[in-house]
This record gives structure tokens, C-alpha cells and sequence, in this order.
């Protein structure tokens, strides 16, 4: 079975159900239309009893670069105290979504995976990463601080001080290094990465499904700590997107020039 929307397609086959980003133009990045497709299609995959692996796949040279600033920033134009409503409305539900699919979930990630993109590769069980892959929380160069579960995911893969220094920073790391640290599974070539992932999750596929469930329910054993975490994260960007400083600094994005923070 395959379903294509205009930024995310779906391919069941043989127990693996593969979702893939497609705005490659845009780097993947994610406006209304795909948060809307994507929550769709991991529903649609979550509840359906064939479906024994998942695969989370983009097309283009980058898995995800988070947040469409284009989009945004016309949100935040026309009124800051509602441009963040897109955390309560749609990333909160896609984390959630993905978290709780009950089968094992492989992320193949090309290129940049930052902001919100890297919420998302970290929903997965087993993440494939290309040499050339590039990482970051990215949020505090816009005056924000995180969402996406990033506050949870983080410290939780990476212990509070490197995850701090992480997102204060907004350092950028490569996937030697999030190897290094156990963020990720294996790091291969860039042209490889696909054909890797999709090797592991046809396994998976053909694997002792029942007991992935059971062994990913013994694992996740936060999920209040998930929730709290995503609750804490949508009042802090509903706050700080109606900062000044994020303003000013989504519009020095998207005109590729420094921000300037003033602190308010």
C-alpha cells in the first residue's frame, strides 16, 4: 500500500511501513500542511496490525531542518501571541505519536537534523546516521528554547551537562560525535544510509514482534516525565515567541544576517 501527500508519503509493505519527509526543496522543514500529514500518517501506521516496523526516512540531501522560519515569521507578523500555537496543536501530538508506536521505529538522517527534526529522529529506536549529518537544537539562536521533547530526549540520551551545554550553546555536533555518545545507532557512508536503514527495519519486520512491544514498553518508561516535558515546553515558547528578541532574530534568519538579542 502506498499513500502520497504532497510533502509525506507512506509505503506499507511486507509488515515495514516506511514514512517519508518530502519537501526536499525546503529541506524538509516543516510548515502546517506536513505536521498535518506526518500526525496523519504515523496515526495510520500506529493502527494498523500489519504494520510490524516503521521506517522514517527523507528525501533530498537533509532529514529535517525543523521549523518553516518562512512560514513562521508571517505568523509572528500578523500577531506573536498565537504564532506558537503550532506546539500545542501539532508538535506536541506528533511527539506523543510517534513515541507510542508500539513497534520498532529506525530513522534514516542525511544532512541536517536540527530544532525540531532532531525531536523527531530522537522518537526512534534505532537511528542510522551518513557521515556528512549534521546536528543541533538550534532553538536559542532564535530566542526560543525547545520543543519537540528536545528537553526530555536530550537529558535523557545525554546526561544534564552535555545536554545544557548543548542547547544553551546551540552548538552544532557531527554524527562521529553523536556516535561517540550513544545518540545514535551506526554512522555509514551518506549514499548508504538508506538502504541500511531500510535493511534493519525489514529485520525488525520479520523479528519477534510481541516482544518488541513488551521490550519497548519496558524501555519507555517515562512517558509521565515525556508529558510533563512537552507541557512545560509548549507555556515556554508560547512565552518566548512573543518575545521582541525572537522576532527580530526569525527575521535575521531569513535575511541571513546575525541577530541581535536584547534580552526581552
Amino acid at each position: 500500500m502506498t499513500v502520497t501527500h504532497s510533502t509525506v508519503g507512506t509505503t506499507i509493505a511486507d509488515g515495514l511501513a516506511t514514512i517519508t519527509l518530502a519537501r526536499p526543496t525546503a529541506s524538509n522543514a516543516l510548515d502546517v500542511p506536513t505536521k498535518q500529514a506526518f500526525l496523519a500518517a504515523v496515526d495510520a501506521v500506529a493502527a494498523d496490525p500489519a504494520v510490524r516496523a516503521v521506517l522514517l526516512a527523507a528525501q533530498g540531501t537533509n532529514f529535517c531542518v525543523g521549523q518553516d522560519l518562512a512560514e513562521h515569521v508571517e505568523g509572528l507578523r500578523a500577531d506573536p501571541s498565537t504564532a506558537m500555537e503550532t506546539v500545542g496543536v501539532h508538535y506536541n501530538p506528533l511527539i506523543k505519536a510517534l513515541t507510542e508506536i508500539q513497534v520498532p521505529v529506525v530513522v534514516a538522517i542525511r544532512g541536517a537534523c536540527v530544532g525540531a527534526g532532531l525531536g523527531i529522529a530522537l522518537t526512534g529506536d534505532i537511528r542510522v546516521v551518513g557521515a556528512g549529518a549534521k546536528f543541533a537544537t538550534a532553538f536559542t539562536g532564535i530566542g526560543l528554547a525547545s520543543d519537540s521533547g528536545l528537553s526530555h530526549a536530550m537529558v535523557h540520551a545525554l546526561g544534564y551537562s552535555r545536554a545544557v551545554g548543548l542547547m544553551l550553546l546551540g552548538d552544532r555536533f557531527t554524527a562521529t560525535e553523536a556516535l561517540t555518545w550513544g545518540l545514535v545507532h551506526r554512522v555509514v557512508d551518506d549514499e548508504e544510509v538508506e538502504a541500511t536503514a531500510r535493511e534493519l527495519a525489514r529485520s525488525l519486520a520479520q523479528g519477534p514482534t510481541e516482544a518488541y512491544r513488551h521490550l519497548k514498553r519496558l524501555l519507555r518508561t517515562d512517558a509521565a516525565g515525556l508529558a510533563d516535558a512537552l507541557e512545560r515546553e509548549q507555556a515556554a515558547q508560547e512565552a518566548l515567541g512573543a518575545t521582541r528578541d525572537h522576532s527580530a532574530a526569525v527575521e535575521a534568519f531569513l535575511t541571513k544576517s546575525p541577530p541581535v538579542f536584547e534580552g526581552r
